[in-house]
């Protein structure tokens, strides 16, 4: 009996497929430094956790695309980290770092998982999704039973159903505002929880790095960071909501760089795309006019500082060509 032929790979799939590569070879490192310096025997547990899935993920990312014959990215390797460089991030900073890229997880790969047709594809992804979602769980659980995970804010139960009677709903972008709905609550509390646990990241970056340009790089992040986190908490606060921490103080003295300088710039331009995302779902789920004002404000910033790291990475040669299509024009050229 004849086999079945293995469809190739989408545009998608194999775009997805070198991303996670891409991203779990930088976890590797990430993960193996904090072993070096934790002290919590559970936060340890849970960072061995991320490192032994991070593993596993690269191992069938690589059998995939080996079986499609395309070649592996470069990614990141043990030339990318000093595990003898001193400790950067406290334990507690490392737990909710876990968490947040558990979550930054399992948001990707359901998007991923929900373009992707080829069995192997659909269950890695799948797999993907099951083991993020324990390390989310995981992290969460032993965050709150710490004291250090920041629930968000609650909200009074109504006595009856109610409609939207006028355009006041819609809000103004002067003068007087209506209280927050729930979802826009919780859009403006995680997008400043992502923002502070972001800055104090790229901090550490910063004390870290050497290159001059790299340097200004990760300062000019730790402003538009901090200035989101205003923008979010001022909001939140106008409405009487409590505001999430920061985690500046969770970062040592060490000048020495645990991660090479393209390590760290691949990372924060991960995480700005990510927050581009996130403030397109949330404008979407926030009716209120001053609001979907700021996410289209602070978005476009958060756009010019990702062209211009990608234009700095560049510059450098750190930045691999993520797979694309056959430029006909180019070869049809005469």
């Amino acid at each position: 009996m004849d086999r079945i032929p293995i469809p190739k790979l989408t545009a998608p799939e194999i775009s997805n497929l070198w991303a996670s590569y891409m991203t779990d070879s930088m976890s590797i490192c990430g993960m193996r430094y904090f072993l070096e310096h934790l002290k919590d025997d559970r936060i340890r547990a849970i960072v061995e956790f991320a490192l032994q899935l991070a593993l596993d993920h690269m191992q069938k990312l690589s059998s995939i695309m080996t079986l499609e014959g395309y070649p592996l990215p470069a990614g990141f390797t043990d030339q990318d980290v000093n595990l003898e460089a001193p400790r950067l991030f406290s334990d507690n900073l490392i737990l909710m770092y876990i968490g947040h890229m558990a979550k930054l997880g399992l948001s990707s790969y359901s998007l991923t998982l929900a373009t992707s047709t080829r069995h192997d594809v659909v269950d890695y992804y799948t797999e993907a999704i099951t083991s993020s979602m324990q390390l989310h769980n995981q992290s969460q659980a032993l965050g709150l039973e710490m004291g250090i995970y920041v629930r968000a804010p609650v909200i009074e139960l109504p006595e009856q159903v109610d409609f939207v009677h006028d355009k006041s709903f819609l809000g103004a972008f002067l003068g007087h505002k209506r209280a927050l709905l729930g979802v826009e609550i919780n859009h403006l509390f995680h997008n400043m929880k992502r923002n502070a646990l972001g800055k104090a990241l790229i901090l550490g970056f910063c004390q870290v790095a050497k290159s001059e340009d790299v340097k200004k790089y990760f300062e000019k992040g730790i402003h538009l960071s901090q200035k989101q986190v205003d923008v979010f908490g001022k909001t939140l606060l106008e409405d009487s909501q409590p505001a999430p921490m920061l985690w500046d103080a969770e970062i040592s003295a060490s000048v020495v760089s645990p991660f090479s300088e393209k390590l760290m710039m691949f990372h924060v331009s991960a995480l700005i795309a990510s927050a581009i995302g996130q403030y397109g779902a949330s404008i979407s789920g926030s009716p209120r006019k001053d609001l979907v004002l700021d996410y289209t404000r602070l978005g476009a910033e958060i756009m010019q500082y990702a062209e211009e790291g990608t234009l700095l990475m560049i510059r450098k040669g750190w930045l691999e060509y993520p797979p694309q299509s056959v430029d006909r024009r180019k070869l049809t050229h005469t």
